[in-house]
């Protein structure tokens, strides 16, 4: 069967009310929410925090100091404005004795930071053993650089506010963890010239694009194709999508459309596409040739 979400639209912000906490600048630690998606759950977590620090008798002062923090990223947490590393929230849960009650949060409030039609796919991406990917529109968000990220997300209509898209950013480059998580995964990446070629941002975002695909490319779990624009054949007509083996072997295919996300679980369906990115891989450029392919494209800026 598809699990099928529909895209959080962009913009249109939620008003949160601090209970009793004027709103206050914070030193921008910690990931932010995704508007329209899980705010909800971080000022859940935010009002618990504060009923627990309220309770043991500490002030943000000295709460902040026990867990590595300011007074104004505390308040940023408790007021759902950031969302706590999953490190800060352990020792939390320790300095506020609350018996695992924070740690509960994990789960939720890591999916919070992404759109609500992502979500589903970066649980998949912590889980999983291999990731095949092929793009044909931008370079794959596990390798972009952050300036090249900003250039993507500056080219939105409508346009995306400024917050969203530190949001967003912050979230994206969340993700490039599992480029060197242990147990480490299997990641392949079959990418389309034209991609490559694309100016986005300018030359000096392009260069260090480009410089990225390359120091990446050199790991050891790591392989980077490219497709040719001059191939006479290619299996990956019908667009980009993301094969994901989870550890218990199960595959996943996850597409996107303009305003749409599917997350594809029948066998027959997931094991064709494993079967047809096989086929892209042998149709593209050899890793080798590939980074040779990257060096060229490199040193004609």
């Amino acid at each position: 069967m598809s699990e099928r979400t529909s895209a959080a639209a962009d913009g249109g912000g939620t008003t949160v009310v601090g209970v009793g906490d004027e709103w206050e600048n914070d030193d921008g630690s910690g990931r932010r929410p995704e508007k329209n998606a899980g705010r909800g759950v971080v000022v859940a977590f935010g009002l618990t925090m504060k009923t627990l620090r309220l309770r043991a008798g500490l002030d943000r002062v000295e709460f902040g100091r026990r867990i590595g923090y300011s007074p104004s990223t505390v308040a940023a947490f408790e007021q759902g404005r950031r969302i706590p590393s999953p490190t800060a929230i352990d020792q939390a849960d320790e300095v506020l004795e609350a018996g695992g009650l924070l740690r509960l949060w994990k789960e939720e409030l890591e999916k919070a930071q992404y759109p609500v039609f992502f979500q589903g796919m970066a649980l998949l991406e912590k889980e999983c053993i291999e990731l095949l990917m092929y793009d044909t529109h931008v370079v794959n968000g596990l390798l972009q650089t952050e300036e090249y990220m900003r250039a993507l997300l500056a080219m939105r209509r409508p346009p995306l506010d400024q917050e969203t898209v530190d949001q967003r950013v912050s979230a994206r480059l969340a993700r490039h963890g599992i480029l060197d998580r242990k147990p480490t995964p299997l990641l392949s990446f079959v990418v389309n010239e034209a991609v490559l070629r694309h100016r986005y941002g300018g030359t000096d975002v392009r260069r260090g694009q480009l410089e990225q695909l390359l120091l990446i490319g050199e790991k050891a779990n790591v392989e980077i194709q490219v497709m040719p624009t001059e191939c006479v054949d290619n299996a990956g007509v019908n667009g980009p999508f993301t094969v994901v083996t989870r550890k218990d072997g199960k595959k996943f295919v996850y597409t996107e459309t303009h305003a749409t996300s599917a997350l594809e679980t029948d066998t027959a369906q997931t094991v064709l596409a494993a079967a047809r990115y096989g086929i892209i891989r042998s149709q593209a450029l050899s890793p080798r040739e590939s980074t040779a392919f990257i060096e060229g494209l490199l040193g004609s800026l």
